[in-house]
């Protein structure tokens, strides 16, 4: 995985140009892709994704399928062994802090290629509306079963941990119930 930022920070209040700094977490047994709109600054520091220590993400992962995430072996290992792939659609953007109401100039990732490579993959999970906003506007009309997750992010505040951690569960059970 390549983990090194081209550019992560900005400065005075403009924005600056961000690469997408990590590779997805695939393989030939991901079944549901969840992609989120563009890593944190916080992630660009700690090379991984979701890292600001208040995300939710990693929380109610292991909540719902009661494994640990501690580590980013740990989470590794439960996207790996619960079928999960994970990725952001941005490749490239500016920014001026990590929300992404201050995503511009927006590049995306070659999603339809990795679904091509990775055929098992047949839902995709947006981590917020950015996320799936960005991914229909740069790939319109894209035919694959497509679900909206509550934003794991702490700035999402409108509803609980608890209730997050509910919607997410009664996505993960439907898509179980589908297979």
């Amino acid at each position: 995985m390549s983990s090194t930022p081209k550019s992560s920070k900005s400065s005075g209040g403009a924005a600056s140009p961000a690469r997408h700094p990590f590779d997805p977490i695939v393989d030939e047994h991901s079944k549901i892709l969840i992609l989120g709109s563009f890593p944190s600054l916080k992630s660009f520091e700690n090379h991984f994704y979701y890292a600001h220590p208040r995300n939710q993400f990693w929380p109610i992962l292991g909540e719902i399928f009661q494994k640990p995430v501690t580590t980013k072996e740990e989470r590794i290992a439960l996207l790996k062994s619960t079928g999960i792939a994970l990725w952001d659609v941005v490749e490239a953007c500016e920014r001026t802090n990590s929300a992404d109401v201050n995503l511009r100039n927006c590049r995306c990732n070659d999603i339809p290629a990795l679904l091509e490579k990775y055929p098992a993959i047949e839902t995709v999970l947006f981590t917020g509306r950015k996320a799936q906003q960005l991914f229909e506007r740069c790939f319109p009309g894209f035919e694959i079963r497509k679900l909206s997750l509550p934003s794991p992010s702490p700035a999402y505040a409108a509803i609980s941990f608890e209730e997050k951690l509910k919607r997410w569960k009664e996505i993960f059970e439907e898509l179980r119930n589908r297979r």
